[in-house]
């Protein structure tokens, strides 16, 4: 074997400090010398490493990093270095299974599509396509995600397609549509080696982008390093690092960003010239926040006056910032309204366009960014806007299908509504590929009663027989990365391409043929006759989504798989006027609000409420980005006197998602095996525990059982990984979504994984 780190306990690697351009380190991993290499990329997390995959026998033995790609210049985290070890595991699901008599059993590929269809076409018959729904993931490719998207909208005709994206990116999407007018990250990774200062909100980037953080190491390391704000009521790796670290009382970001733009404001940190030419609301921003003082903000957040105002000082006087959200804002209470508080934060300062400033609403997943341009998230390919009726005409024009196939009548089907209709009984098949919602889903107990319901046939499409596959109808064993082509978009929209580097394990078929195959047998068509889907392959795909993009904010008509294969990945847009792909949007301060452009026409920050096209075009941006201001409003369960603790649940750096391919790298599974309570010094002594202790952690919906950590949290918060699900053990219930709550953001319906009220008790090992 040959690795050129131990990642599990060098996690960062070594540093090489960045003074404005970032060196090139090749990390690799291999257990045997490969015969050849493969152009690949990492789906382990949202960063989008470039990678080769290290081959021999048919087989993969390794993968190193690709020093040529902007997002990583050959360096790889813990993940990416060892969960390729998943492919081959022996427990690969190979033939696809039917229930019969109550039991999974082995069938041919017929005889599993021949009843998919059949109960397709039946439901459809009898209860319209509005009683099929998709649930997809962050991890398919964007071809398929194309593919499945037409299948759904112009093939069936559902409104109900959604997916785990829904679980983790939601937000980042709906706060940049609310700002800007339609999705897209405006900035690069590069802003990141010449930034003067880093806002992290509700991001522990070091454990969930652990290539992004080197990169910030790196430039910590440098010459002139960038001043660092956290925004975490942990002490992680990453508030470790900061200048000021912040720890608020669960719930209450927006009091802190209203703290800290009511400070801005105030000291006259702002650019008054761009705020006239380039935005609106500023004045209902300024009101709102005006009566969130330093003092006010202390005694509602608990964080400190003193520290609010060194925060204020760094984001409010250096000359450009880079701000990255994640989970800890997009799955809190007020999300949406919380994440565009950044944006403003940007948008007041004028920091946005230009190098060095960039905003990221972080995606927690690999593809997710795909799953929002082509539609299987439920939104309209490409960015258009389901309200626009010209839009619809275009899809309509592109697909060569009747406008009114096209489901538009009212907003796209979320998925925590998708699984309310399968409760109720109105979606009676659905559709689940390559996410494992029985240990993802909040408030698990309903999810796993959802599954089991006899009048809900259910369609699962993954690698392994996960918690969810266990309770499926028909299970179809999918190819996953290196077993198939196609591309996928990072987070600062830089399109990879993965190549077919080993065969899939016996029947096993990519999810792009498993879709085609669907949709030949249930014979879709466009208007003309002719088939509806007209690829056979991933390239052609790719091609057909090339010219659904052309136009539109994330155009990708410069692109090719030729193109992608010459060494970087190659961010959006892309066409004739950036024909290497552009690096930042906006650098002309015209956001995409126009009426006839943008992707929504807006909500309420706190009912979630939708503006009417009539409203807005009776006071039409026309290019001008939003202000949103949002006071606070409290969380939905609270601490009380039965459940006097707040539980928060996250990821750790060693897993990703419910550790389907994690889990089986044995490296990775033994740096963490288990999941965990992670409980304040003071609690600790209060209830008398120590670290090892097992920890019964109970709330209104369920109880868990899980050995206690101590220390780097504030009091009256309790933190749970909630990687950990059955499928490797079962003795004991620990999953920490058996705990959660549904409740959702008004705005992005993301589910709130960040908050509940707990109580915990010692138990017997």
């Amino acid at each position: 074997m040959h690795e050129t780190r131990d990642s599990i306990t060098d996690i960062w690697g070594d540093r090489a400090p960045n003074n404005g351009e970032w060196q090139e380190r090749i990390d690799e991993r291999t257990i045997e010398p490969p015969e050849h290499w493969v152009q690949s990329a990492c789906v382990l997390c949202s960063n989008g490493c470039g990678m080769d995959i290290g081959v021999k026998d048919g087989k993969i033995v390794g993968v190193r990093g690709r020093g040529i790609d902007r997002v990583n210049r050959g360096r790889l985290g813990p993940k990416g270095l060892h969960g390729w070890i998943a492919n081959h595991s022996p427990d690969r699901l190979t033939t696809p299974l039917i229930r019969r008599n109550g039991r999974l059993e082995a069938a041919s590929w017929d005889e599993a599509m021949d009843l998919i269809v059949e109960r397709s076409q039946t439901i459809q018959q009898q209860r319209t396509a509005g009683a099929i729904g998709f649930y997809t993931s962050g991890q398919l490719f964007l071809e398929e995600y194309y593919t499945l998207g037409v299948i759904g909208k112009a093939g069936l005709g559902t409104p109900h397609m959604d997916g785990n994206t829904r679980l983790c990116t939601a937000t980042a999407a709906a706060a940049l549509k609310a700002t800007f007018g339609s999705d897209g990250q405006p900035g690069s990774y590069t802003d990141l080696d010449t930034t003067a200062a880093i806002l992290h909100i509700g991001h522990n980037i070091a454990s969930q982008q652990t290539v992004l953080w080197a990169r910030i190491l790196d430039r910590l390391a440098g010459k002139n390093p960038p001043k660092l704000v956290v925004i975490d009521p942990r002490q992680t790796y990453t508030a470790k690092e900061a200048d000021v670290h912040l720890a608020p009382k669960v719930g209450t970001n927006i009091p802190v960003m209203n703290g800290l733009l009511n400070l801005i404001i105030q000291a006259g940190h702002i650019n008054p010239e761009y705020i006239a030419a380039h935005t609106v609301g500023f004045e209902t921003l300024t009101a709102t926040v005006s009566q969130w003082t330093p003092e006010r903000v202390e005694q509602v957040a608990n964080v400190p006056v003193r520290d609010l105002q060194a925060a204020a000082e760094i984001l409010g006087t250096a000359r450009s910032l880079v701000s990255t959200v994640l989970q800890g804002v997009y799955q809190s209470m007020q999300a949406t309204a919380a994440a565009c508080q950044v944006n403003n934060l940007h948008l007041i300062r004028g920091l946005i366009g230009t190098p060095g400033n960039g905003i990221m609403q972080m995606n927690g997943q690999p593809t997710a960014q795909n799953t929002r341009e082509s539609g299987a998230d439920g939104d309209l390919p490409a960015f258009r806007n389901w309200d626009n009726p010209d839009h619809i005409a275009d899809l309509a024009r592109l697909w060569n299908v009747d406008p009114m196939v096209i489901p538009h009548w009212s907003p796209p089907t979320h998925s925590m509504q998708i699984w309310r209709y399968a409760e109720q009984g109105s979606i009676e098949l659905l559709w689940i590929s390559g996410t494992n919602p029985a240990v993802s889903l909040p408030e698990l107990s309903r999810a796993r009663k959802i599954l089991q319901k006899e009048d809900l046939f259910v369609i699962v499409q993954d690698a392994f027989m996960t918690e969810t596959a266990e309770l499926a109808d028909v299970v179809l064993p999918a190819a996953i990365w290196g077993e198939k082509t196609g591309c996928f978009t990072n987070v600062d929209r830089t399109v990879h391409i993965s190549h077919q580097a080993i065969d899939p394990p016996g029947e096993a078929r990519a999810d792009l043929d498993i879709f085609l195959d669907y949709a030949r047998r249930m014979d879709f068509r466009d208007r003309d006759g002719a088939p509806l889907i007209k690829w056979h392959n991933s390239e052609q795909a790719f091609e057909a989504w090339k010219e659904c993009t052309r136009g539109r904010p994330c155009d990708y008509t410069g692109m090719s798989y030729a193109k992608l294969s010459q060494g970087s990945g190659i961010q959006w847009p892309c066409n004739e006027k950036y024909p290497d792909g552009a690096s930042h949007l906006y650098t002309d301060s015209h956001f995409n609000t126009d009426y006839d452009y943008c992707e929504t026409y807006g909500h309420d920050l706190d009912t979630g409420a939708a503006t009417t096209p009539e409203e807005y075009r009776a006071d039409d941006p026309k290019g001008k980005a939003f202000l949103k201001a949002a006071d606070y409003l409290r969380p939905y369960e609270e601490p009380d006197a039965e459940y006097p603790l707040w539980l928060t649940t996250g990821r750790v750096v060693y897993h990703f998602h419910t550790r389907t391919k994690t889990g089986r790298s044995p490296e990775l599974n033994r740096a963490a095996p288990d999941a965990f309570i992670q409980i304040s010094e003071p609690d600790a002594t209060q209830y008398g525990i120590a670290a090892g202790d097992s920890i019964a952690v109970t709330s209104r919906r369920g109880k868990i059982i899980v050995p206690a950590r101590i220390g780097d949290i504030i009091p009256g918060v309790v933190f749970i990984p909630f990687h950990y699900g059955y499928w490797d053990n079962g003795n004991r219930t620990r999953a920490a979504n058996e705990l959660t709550l549904t409740e959702w953001d008004p705005i992005s319906k993301q589910p709130h994984f960040k908050y509940a009220a707990v109580k915990i008790n010692k138990v017997e090992a």
